[in-house]
């Protein structure tokens, strides 16, 4: 190109020359971030130990004659608590066992409430989806008596129907009236929980000459197969394909891509011509299959005894809720959940440990995962009591004047 006097143009000054500049993150300080995150929670956990027991709190009374005393009180109380809870989580075979058997509900119920978050959608539902979960494939379980491995692959095709559907509700409402998915699944929660109540009161549910709600015990045939000796089943197997599909969904399919679109900016989305309202229903079908997943097992997996478990109110216990914090520990990847679902799944079996090896009362592992999340979620925070950790520096992406940064 030329100007008006047949020369050409002067290369622009070097201080409005655009220039891309990629973006740079430091690894280590997330990483640090996180560790510190656990370390403070378990700090704070060894405290509410130590004044939480009368016979430590007692030593503190002479704390200035002799201090030895309270301090090896304090060491031996949090020593035992947390060797206990170590041990019982991946202190050999059967405690590594029984971590997996814990997180696989975990790691699909968290990978349901994630793929939402991806949308920008908070599916509270887990809870309600995991339940129609359980109902289905219980049901299949104990009625419908089919040959091995067809008998077990109905039973789970049932239970993600079930969650499917229900989380397919939610996106269809809020795709048709905007109804907020946070009120509809809360809301929706409370039915799965009051319709499961209901159905163990009739005939087609209640175990014959049952007066209590209990069903029936579901067919050996429809349980997953678990290796002996431990509580290693399929369905952590299971739980671990299911985050490999969502990954796949995420970022290697057309519909994944669509997904993370509307989570970014739903109006962008809708200019570049992606239905909102069809990425909303799908993703709430595909959140509310993967919690169904989590309530199948609960419903299909073997007891610690190896035994076939009924279906009653309280079998999916607080999967779905639970599944909240590993999603947000997690931050919403597939990756990130499955390690999230472990070290709650390794919390949930030490806790029980820490109860009856080290007499610590079972609700201070939920302090402990609450404290886990609540430093990770708040890198600030812990930046501000570690004052070694820096924030990360993020440096901009796309055309910048390189006089326009100070």
């Amino acid at each position: 190109m030329t100007d008006q006097t047949g020369n050409a143009p002067a290369a622009p000054p070097e201080a409005v020359r655009p220039q891309r500049h990629r973006s740079r993150t430091v690894p280590w300080v997330d990483i640090a971030t996180t560790a510190a995150a656990f370390v403070l929670a378990f700090l704070v956990g060894a405290l509410l130990m130590i004044f939480s027991d009368s016979d430590v709190r007692s030593k503190f009374a002479y704390f200035v004659a002799a201090p030895s005393d309270a301090l090896h009180a304090s060491w031996d109380k949090v020593a035992s608590a947390y060797g206990a809870l170590f041990s019982g989580a991946l202190g050999g075979y059967i405690p590594i066992t029984e971590t997996t058997a814990q997180a696989a509900p975990l790691i699909c119920a968290g990978l349901g409430v994630g793929l939402a978050f991806r949308a920008g959608l908070f599916n509270i539902g887990a809870q309600g989806q995991a339940i129609w979960g359980s109902i289905l494939a219980a049901y299949v379980g104990f009625s419908w008596h089919l040959p091995p491995v067809i008998h077990l692959l109905v039973a789970i095709i049932a239970g993600l129907v079930g969650g499917a559907v229900w989380g397919g509700i939610v996106g269809w409402l809020k795709a048709r009236t905007g109804a907020h998915e946070v009120i509809v699944t809360i809301m929706l929660n409370y039915i799965a929980a009051g319709m499961l109540a209901y159905l163990l009161t009739t005939s087609v549910f209640r175990r014959p000459g049952r007066t209590d709600p209990i069903s029936p015990v579901v067919d050996w045939n429809a349980t997953m197969p678990r290796l002996e000796g431990g509580r290693l089943h399929l369905g952590f197997v299971i739980a671990l394909l299911a985050a490999a599909s969502v990954w796949w969904l995420l970022d290697r399919s057309t519909v994944g891509f669509a997904i993370r679109a509307v989570g970014a900016n739903p109006h962008a989305a809708a200019t570049a011509g992606m239905s909102v309202a069809r990425t909303t229903v799908i993703t709430m079908t595909f959140a509310g299959a993967l919690a169904g997943l989590a309530g199948v097992q609960a419903a299909l997996a073997p007891s610690v005894l190896g035994t076939p478990v009924p279906l009653s109110a309280g079998l999916v216990g607080s999967i779905g809720f639970d599944a909240i914090t590993v999603a947000l520990l997690g931050r919403s990847k597939p990756f990130g959940i499955v390690l999230s679902g472990l070290l709650f799944g390794a919390l949930h079996a030490g806790g029980q440990a820490m109860q009856s090896v080290a007499q610590t009362p079972l609700t201070l592992t939920l302090v402990i995962q609450a404290l886990i999340v609540l430093f990770v979620a708040a890198p600030a925070l812990v930046a501000t009591v570690v004052p070694f950790i820096k924030a990360r520096k993020v440096k901009p992406v796309g055309p910048v004047a390189t006089g326009a940064l100070t």
